[in-house]
């Protein structure tokens, strides 16, 4: 049940980004569902004890594969949903807690949310790359066979 919650927590949250950063109404489902999808792979790897920063590997990896997917379908920039649909992957809370431990002078515990942040931000990063490379390798073997 809390995994029902949290994946229609991430849709809602990615849809009212959505609709902040303008995104055209026809793709707000699209957007909402791309989120929903990195949440639930998110929740998922927590629920299998993997580390945080795995997870959010694992949610980015699922949520730029969607992205490119939904544009290849809907003949729309990847941007569209990956942009809004990545929101419930940042590390917000970790740069928060950053500053907090900093500003109380704990500069253990600052230091290690400094460094998970970092990991976190890097691990979505490269799963865009590596998915954002997978796209343009398979584009271009399509386009060599003709």
């Amino acid at each position: 049940m809390k995994l029902l919650f949290g994946v229609v927590g991430c849709f809602a949250a990615v849809v009212a980004f959505a609709v902040l950063l303008e995104t055209p109404k026809k793709y707000l489902p699209h957007a909402g569902a791309a989120g929903a999808i990195g949440g639930f792979a998110y929740l998922l790897g927590l629920q299998n004890d993997l580390s945080t920063v795995l997870a959010a590997f694992l949610s980015a990896l699922a949520i730029a594969l969607t992205s490119h997917t939904f544009a290849r379908i809907f003949k729309a920039p990847v941007t569209i949903f990956l942009i809004a649909g990545i929101l419930p992957t940042v590390p917000g809370a970790g740069m928060y807690r950053t500053v907090y431990y900093f500003i109380t002078n704990d500069r253990a515990r600052s230091s290690y949310y400094l460094v998970q942040t970092l990991e976190i931000a890097g691990m979505i990063a490269l799963a865009i790359f590596i998915m954002d490379t997978l796209f343009r390798v398979r584009i271009k073997n399509k386009l060599g066979k003709f």
